[in-house]
């Protein structure tokens, strides 16, 4: 264990398809602190996608230790993994993964009903958290009835809401475009200087930029 908000130590994954054994990470060392802001970059290939699904406790290593906020999670079981999730990590994906049948307030309020807390505190800390990311205009809008920006905004929003340790961004710019990329990746910049962790997760070197430290991988190695 390290002082790091996140550290993994030889971290390797292995996955066996047929008779081909393929790794997709080898003997990874990578530390985050609290309060950085870095982008993991790569190749189609590279191991960058696998390596976020360990960070984010989405998948499990083959071999090595992870800890997260003073916690072994590599060892952990699927249910224990699933609260860590829940309570330590917000995703932003590339595609949004919004309840269409859900309006904004409501989508941001989901991880809160996991979390067991009241309907009245979900609405109050759901409302207050999109005014941050700018839509207290749009609460009752449904994904259907916003725009790609906005709905990426709503997903911020989701991530954010339950104060996680880490903001965790797959290629989230990668459905918008060039000028609504731009507005997404400054609410980013304003988030990690409110004090959040963010590990970004792209293959664009002009996204990549707004980070303040780049982590590349090729053939699932630290380059």
């Amino acid at each position: 264990m390290s002082d790091a908000l996140i550290s993994l130590q030889g971290i390797q994954k292995t996955y066996v398809l047929g008779e081909q054994v393929v790794h997709a990470l080898r003997n990874i060392n990578l530390d985050i602190y609290q309060g950085e802001y870095m982008a993991l970059m790569g190749p189609s290939g590279s191991g960058k996608s696998t390596l976020m699904n360990v960070i984010g406790c989405l998948d499990s290593p083959s071999q090595g230790v992870y800890w997260l906020n003073n916690q072994e999670v590599s060892k952990m079981t699927d249910a224990e993994l699933s609260k860590v999730r829940n309570n330590e990590i917000g995703f932003v994906f590339q595609t949004f993964n919004l309840l269409n049948r859900l309006s904004a307030l409501e989508n941001v309020a989901l991880p809160l009903v996991y979390s067991g807390i009241g309907k009245k505190e979900r609405t109050e800390r759901a409302c207050e958290t999109l005014i941050k990311v700018g839509l207290e205009d749009r609460l009752n809008h449904k994904p259907n009835e916003l725009s790609g920006g906005q709905r990426q905004r709503v997903a911020i929003a989701r991530a954010l809401i339950n104060n996680p340790s880490l903001l965790l961004a797959d290629e989230p710019t990668g459905n918008l475009d060039t000028q609504t990329s731009h507005e997404i990746m400054a609410l980013f910049d304003e988030i990690h200087a409110s004090g959040n962790t963010i590990v970004l997760i792209t293959h664009e070197e002009t996204i990549a930029m707004h980070a303040k430290k780049v982590v590349r991988l090729r053939d699932g190695l630290v380059e």
